[in-house]
């Protein structure tokens, strides 16, 4: 008998998709009031969620994708269970951030819970993954908008900094290009999973262009510009690469319809970028990329790459904080109060990050709740890329390969910024590891006789 969603489970679907749609709007939430709001509400939908197991609301298929996702949410609360260990022993050299990072976790770790739980069916992960796609589409127009017409705002006021690139309501441009490649990621792989099952012809080729589909080309294209315009270098490289080797990836595993996902993912890389960014600064990226080199800096007797660029070398003088504490670490959230014992020369602004995710995740967190973060994002890859293994279901590889793209191009963007520590960029790249999961095990009730899964 199929399940019927009660009022109770539609409002938590929509409260949830709402959130979603809101958290990149105050600057990213990255403020201490955005992320008591994001805090609040998600632990309202939690209780929400609570009062419907209780009452036994959700159905079996929601309990299929949760047992597919305990490990995961395991570890994820693993790492939430040290970092209290660090804030209830003093471990921590500032109690007051390891704190707010805690609530940050428990937020983090509820969201992948709901959105396991309640995203199970084929409608609502196809309505997740558009609402991330609206989500990017917006932010892009709107940066780029900002950008072309000169008048540089962020959604109520003036930027202070990144003028003259692309930032969307994000502060910094690296953030909106982060967020950027998850939300491209999730309308390719939307694409790719609503493609259907009949043998190539051209016909179809015009379909994708000009017909239905056309929407989220058109959405991927916006995407595209706003990317650009940020002149992120890394994250434009994350976003290519990224696309390039999961596509080739995928065109390899699937042979029967090997020349219609070529040319739908050549038509992603040679119109998007070879002939519409170029109107929009892809040659100012271009010079930025080659113009930047790497010299050797000796730091604390260690040799590193500095950049010719005018950036301080974070990276090198926080190295002597990840050997202080390597195990424990210094306490989640703590980099900026344990950053000036080591300060450089050439450090002279203030850095409350810094600038590399998997260095501040050491230094803060150390191996022993580190390593449970790297276990859950590789389990969610491994999740993705089984799912674009699946050659009987479209949709299945096709969500696998959204996720799979999405995560592996935050990881590169990683190496060189700290997205992961922007509250809107850090839930999002949750949700695509629960999108992870759900690709391969949501629940399709309304499958046609005949039709692949």
């Amino acid at each position: 008998m199929p399940h019927t969603s009660s009022l109770l489970e539609r409002f938590l679907v929509a409260g949830l998709l709402l959130l979603l749609l809101w958290l990149p709007l105050p600057l990213g939430s990255n403020r201490d009031w955005a992320i008591g709001l994001f805090s609040l509400c998600t632990g309202i939908l939690a209780a929400g969620w609570a009062l419907a197991c209780w009452r036994g609301l959700l159905g079996p298929a929601s309990r299929i994708t949760l047992h597919a996702a305990r490990p995961m949410l395991a570890l994820l609360l693993a790492t939430q269970a040290w970092v209290a260990v660090q804030w209830l022993s003093g471990l921590s050299v500032d109690n007051g951030a390891t704190f707010k990072y805690l609530l940050l976790g428990i937020a983090y770790s509820l969201l992948f819970l709901l959105t396991v739980s309640l995203m199970h069916t084929r409608k609502r992960l196809s309505l997740l993954l558009a609402i991330l796609v609206v989500s990017g589409t917006l932010q892009a127009f709107w940066g780029s908008f900002m950008t072309l017409s000169g008048v540089e705002w962020l959604l109520v006021g003036p930027k202070d900094t990144g003028v003259g690139v692309a930032t969307g309501t994000f502060v910094n441009r690296n953030h909106l290009a982060g967020y950027l490649e998850m939300s491209l990621a999730c309308g390719i792989g939307l694409l790719l999973a609503l493609r259907d099952g009949r043998p190539f012809s051209w016909v179809n080729v015009l379909e994708l262009l000009l017909g239905p589909k056309a929407r989220l080309r058109l959405a991927l294209v916006v995407m595209v510009i706003a990317l650009v315009l940020t002149r992120s270098r890394t994250g434009n490289t994350a976003f290519f690469v990224s696309l390039l080797l999961v596509g080739g990836l995928f065109v390899l595993l699937e042979r029967q319809h090997r020349l219609r996902n070529s040319l739908i993912l050549a038509s992603i890389i040679l119109i998007d970028v070879l002939v519409i960014s170029q109107y929009f600064g892809l040659e100012q990226l271009r010079e930025r990329i080659v113009n930047t080199q790497l010299t050797d800096v000796v730091v604390e007797g260690v040799v590193v790459k500095q950049s010719t660029e005018d950036r301080p070398d974070v990276f090198g003088y926080a190295l002597p904080l990840l050997l202080e504490r390597p195990l424990s670490g210094q306490g989640a959230g703590s980099f900026e109060a344990a950053f000036p014992k080591y300060p450089g020369a050439d450090i002279r602004g203030h850095f409350d990050h810094a600038h590399n995710d998997y260095l501040q995740f050491g230094i803060e967190y150390g191996l022993l709740g580190s390593l449970s973060l790297a276990a859950f994002v590789l389990l969610a890859l491994w999740h993705a890329l089984r799912a674009l293994w699946q050659r009987q279901s479209v949709y299945r590889s096709g969500v696998g390969f959204g996720a799979a793209m999405g995560i592996l191009a935050l990881l590169i963007h990683s190496g060189t910024d700290f997205n992961l520590q922007i509250p809107a960029n850090a839930a999002t790249f949750v949700v695509l590891c629960a999108i992870a999961v759900l690709a391969g095990s949501h629940s399709h009730p309304h499958r046609r006789p005949g039709k692949a899964a």
